[in-house]
């Protein structure tokens, strides 16, 4: 089953992210995974609470692989970076819609 991260980053600040950005896409790849949406343009149609300063979106084959990048010892000195640089909201999302009508 398909597999999504959705992540609100909002950087406090910029010095993590060229490092961030060189290694974290290549990596996504490793894992099977593929950006559908790595923005900062976006408009909230809904809610009060502040807007990030970006959004991502990628898809994964599975859970697995999700939880694999997550884990990814290549990946901990950037994630590490960017919680100390950003505020961030990660979502992991099933690929699977549970109000679908038999």
């Amino acid at each position: 089953m398909p597999h999504y991260s959705v992540v609100f980053v909002t950087p406090t600040t910029d010095a993590w992210i060229p490092a961030y950005l060189a290694t974290a896409g290549p990596l996504v790849q490793k894992h099977g995974g593929r950006y559908l949406a790595r923005t900062q343009s976006h408009e909230q149609l809904e809610g009060s609470d502040p807007s990030p300063g970006l959004i991502g979106i990628v898809e994964w084959p599975s859970k697995a692989a999700a939880a694999a990048f997550y884990a990814d010892p290549a990946y901990q000195p950037h994630l590490q970076a960017r919680l100390a640089g950003a505020t961030n909201t990660w979502f992991s999302v099933e690929g699977k819609d549970d109000f679908a009508q038999p």
